[in-house]
């Protein structure tokens, strides 16, 4: 699934022009590296580390969704890790 994509499924970019300007900012990481085109597949396992304001989130994709859905539907396709560990 493309990154843009899964960004907008999981409800952490409301559009995939969000999703692309987070990519293009280097908010992005993908295991550890930064992102650098926005149609970078993501399989399951990948850990994602994203800054969201001035917060960061580093979650691990479990499963992949196959639309946006509600919050707590989205939550359950991925699972939130420590960021400090």
């Amino acid at each position: 699934m493309r990154l843009d994509r899964l960004l907008v499924y999981l409800r952490f970019a409301r559009t995939r022009s969000a999703a692309r300007t987070m990519i293009e900012r280097r908010a992005l990481r993908r295991n550890r590296k930064h992102v650098q085109r926005v149609s970078e597949n993501v399989a399951i396992g990948d850990v994602l580390t994203l800054m969201i304001g001035n917060d960061v989130k580093v979650i691990e994709v479990t499963s992949l969704p196959t639309r946006r859905s509600s919050p707590a539907l989205a939550q359950s396709h991925y699972r939130e890790l420590d960021p400090y560990s």
